[in-house]
């Protein structure tokens, strides 16, 4: 959810054959599914002799307005991070704002940059992790670019070994499936950063934000009551920042990177980090703009992926049905990105509880610590409305392990009446 008013790096350096005495990595492998046409790769993490399955998804929004309006999500998936087989990083950008689609990608490809040329990221990831960041911030507002009035919102994973370093600014979102008995936990990586939150509400009103909904800018509801609910119940007029004296900016999210103009009133770009430490019991992980998780819970989509062995078709089903709850309850759809990253073979069997904790970094704004969803994926879930969870947290240990059903691909849909094809940026 932005204001009122893709392509990435999927290739992979080939293992070195080496001399013939050392042993030979396996090589990432790139195939395309018969039914959709996506890619599926694999890439190994030699340091704990596990590997990751994963693909991605993209569909343009549709937008009766505009229809000619670019997909101003994009991503960015980079293995070998430095040149190390076990450091890879995944991100999805969701922009925003006339220049949106300019400001994602410009993100996408300098955030990953600097995480690449940073000697200090295996020594202090935390702290290379919030550098690229406001480095890259600060890049875009010397760019060419006009972000006074867009930007992007950016949720990161870097996989280090058998750890995982979430990065978060904005709405969308990560969140990791883990195995418990008979059961599987969604377990949300980051927490969304909008005025629904205390802390982010107070934080930008100290900035000199001014928390309205639409309607109460519009002097259609009392401007004086500062409640809107949850994010659950609220439905489709959320909180968003205003200038003290103007109709501007609009965003319904109080983090982001660009937008300097909302960065008067408290809108940054400092990211909110998470550290977890994988075992056995986790299974996959997903990284998804907030067009997937408008009507669709943390919980709905791990129990929705757990469906599928295949991440392709886990992509294709949860876009389409991402995509057919906006149409179900608004006249338009938002831009729709997801990677799905499945961890194969991880056998930390000695790992314990307190080896799984989230570890918070010194720059947080918000301990990235509480309890977890403990619903089971055999329950249904009604998606009707906004219904984002904001569980997160302590991973635990568990000690089964899970077995999915290949099943067939489910196309995305699109309205009768402007028919567009879904979209996979390589």
């Amino acid at each position: 959810m932005g204001c009122v008013h893709g392509k990435c790096c999927t290739r992979y350096p080939s293992s070195s054959d080496g001399d013939s005495g050392r042993r030979r990595e396996k090589r990432p492998y790139k195939c395309k599914h018969i039914l959709t046409q996506r890619s599926l790769e694999l890439v190994p993490v030699p340091s704990h002799n596990f590997t990751l399955q994963f693909s991605v998804l993209t569909q343009h929004g549709y937008y009766p307005d505009t229809v000619e309006r670019e997909n101003q999500d994009s991503f960015c998936i980079k293995t070998q991070l430095q040149g190390n087989p076990s450091i890879h990083f995944f991100g999805v950008f969701d922009g925003h704002g006339q220049y949106g689609a300019e400001c994602s990608n410009f993100v996408k490809d300098r955030l990953v940059e600097r995480l690449a040329n940073d000697t200090t990221l295996l020594d202090d990831p935390l702290k290379a992790y919030n550098s690229a960041f406001l480095a890259t911030n600060s890049e875009l507002h010397d760019s060419e670019i006009d972000d006074t009035m867009s930007g992007t919102t950016a949720i990161t994973v870097l996989v280090v070994g058998d750890t995982l370093y979430v990065a978060n600014v904005g709405d969308s979102r990560a969140v990791i499936a883990v195995k418990d008995g008979d059961r599987i936990l969604a377990e949300d990586l980051s927490e969304d950063q909008t005025p629904f939150r205390k802390d982010e509400y107070e934080r930008v009103k100290l900035c000199g934000a001014r928390v309205l909904s639409v309607d109460q800018v519009e002097g259609l509801k009392d401007p004086n009551i500062q409640n809107w609910g949850d994010e659950y119940s609220q439905g489709g007029d959320p909180p968003r920042l205003w200038v003290p004296d103007g109709m501007y900016p609009g965003t319904a999210f109080t983090r982001s990177v660009g937008d300097s103009t909302a960065e008067k009133i408290g809108v940054i770009a400092v990211p909110e980090i998470s550290v977890v430490r994988l075992t056995r019991n986790h299974l996959f992980f997903v990284v998804a703009s907030d067009g997937v998780f408008e009507f669709l819970s943390s919980r709905t989509v791990v129990n929705m992926a757990a469906e599928y062995a295949d991440p392709r078709d886990a992509c294709a089903a949860i876009a389409g049905e991402s995509y057919k709850l906006w149409l179900d309850n608004e006249n338009r759809t938002d831009d729709i990105t997801i990677i799905i990253v499945q961890i194969k073979g991880l056998s930390n069997s000695g790992a314990s509880a307190t080896d799984n904790e989230v570890d918070c970094g010194p720059m947080l704004m918000k301990s990235i610590k509480g309890s977890f969803d403990t619903s089971s994926v055999s329950e249904p879930e009604e998606t009707y409305g906004s219904v984002r969870t904001d569980l997160y947290d302590t991973q635990q240990s568990c000690q089964h392990s899970v077995s999915m059903n290949r099943s067939a691909a489910i196309v995305v849909p699109s309205p009768m009446m402007h028919q567009r094809p879904s979209q996979l940026d390589v």
